[in-house]
């Protein structure tokens, strides 16, 4: 018999990813790299281990290979425990059958034997698709206080940007009374981040009814927090201040990059007291040559820079060679860009190799489109790909 948890996190991690487009065609959307020397997945395993919690089930699904491997024993966030830690859960085969998971409640529902094994009091739900840092235990905290059936993490969004998210309507004491599926007419800007504390209990019993409705779309969204709802269970928001960046697209993964940068930059992972962990090959120190110019840029160990580099986020071991010029990117790990290229505006997927005097999107200041290559690419010498191009295929060159 397990020992007791008080409370079990779950990571849903098995999304397809299919608004980033070539960046998710060979790898599941939480292993996509962010900021140099990161993946996404990064962020909800180090809020979980500074928050001190250490029993985390990852829900893996599409493209689960290298997300996998990343994840490991859970070493690099001091996640290899022998009671807890970091599990793995994809879908599975059981006595009555398998299937994959055919929502994020559903995919919960299939793993509650991994929950129920703790004898948790609590089940901490998160999305593996976010960037911020948050502790968890406060959230955890407010839960216990207020007796919720459920409490939701929500964020102040402008109204206008409203109709995007899952919208939720409060009394004064933060009680929820109304949850509305991006709405047309928002009446409230309290944002769902997808981040939710259920009382075990509550939540085994809701997952067991929606798993009998052949119905429902098994989300938690559309048909879990509606029916507490309905039912007259306590549902509390959560509010959450701070940095926190939904990066299921093209532009706002490229947005979150470029928060990083400047002098006071919107998002820090310089803070020792909440450091984000990683599992980061060591590599050699970067090299800059002695006519290469690199201005507000974030370079990770094990580049090489010949050319010229501003406001971008480079990854291990990239290579810009001499007269080339990178501006507004994000190159992700293994890239080379050849000598005489311009790279502008654009995401360059891990190992993209693109040959000399090529071209590369387009200035910021003629395009509102980004272009973005996949992994394994190559841009032959000479090379134009234009702005907004989607580049999947590696047999480029």
């Amino acid at each position: 018999m397990f020992k007791k948890k008080e409370c079990v996190a779950m990571l849903l991690a098995g999304g397809q990813g299919s608004r980033l487009y070539a960046l998710t065609k060979k790898t599941a959307k939480p292993a996509v790299s962010f900021g140099g020397k990161y993946r996404i997945i990064d962020f909800p395993l180090s809020n979980c281990i500074n928050s001190g919690l250490d029993t985390v089930g990852v829900l893996t699904q599409y493209q689960p290979l290298q997300l996998n491997e990343y994840i490991g024993n859970g070493l690099p966030w001091d996640l290899d425990r022998t009671f807890g830690g970091v599990k793995i859960l994809p879908p599975y085969q059981g006595q009555k059958g398998g299937d994959w998971y055919k929502g994020t409640a559903n995919a919960i529902w299939q793993n509650m034997e991994f929950i129920n094994r703790y004898r948790a009091d609590y089940v901490l739900i998160l999305s593996g698709d976010h960037i911020y840092k948050m502790n968890y235990s406060k959230m955890l905290a407010a839960h216990k206080k207020s007796g919720a059936d459920c409490t939701i993490a929500v964020i102040d969004v402008p109204l206008e940007e409203a109709s995007r998210f899952g919208i939720m309507s409060t009394r004064e004491d933060g009680s929820i009374f109304k949850f509305s599926e991006k709405p047309k007419n928002p009446d409230s800007t309290k944002a769902s981040m997808g981040i939710y504390i259920f009382t075990r209990e509550k939540l085994e019993h809701y997952l067991r009814a929606d798993a009998a409705d052949p119905k429902s779309a098994n989300d938690f969204g559309k048909n879990i927090i509606p029916a507490m709802l309905a039912a007259g269970e306590k549902l509390m928001a959560y509010p959450f201040v701070g940095y926190w960046k939904d990066v299921g697209t093209i532009r706002s993964l490229w947005e979150a990059n470029m928060d990083l940068l400047g002098e006071h930059p919107a998002l820090s992972l310089l803070d020792e007291s909440w450091r984000i962990y990683s599992r980061h090959e060591a590599a050699p120190p970067q090299y800059v040559g002695s006519g290469a110019i690199v201005q507000n840029a974030s370079v990770t160990a094990g580049c090489e820079i010949e050319g010229t580099v501003r406001n971008s986020i480079l990854g291990t071991g990239v290579v810009v060679g001499k007269g080339a010029v990178v501006e507004d990117s994000v190159l992700m790990d293994g890239v080379t860009i050849g000598e005489g290229t311009t790279v502008r505006f654009s995401i360059l997927d891990d190992r993209v190799s693109v040959g000399k005097n090529a071209r590369v999107g387009e200035d910021r200041s003629k395009t509102d489109e980004i272009t973005v290559i996949g992994a394994d690419c190559k841009i032959p010498d000479g090379g134009i790909v234009p702005p907004g191009a989607m580049l999947e295929d590696a047999k480029n060159d």
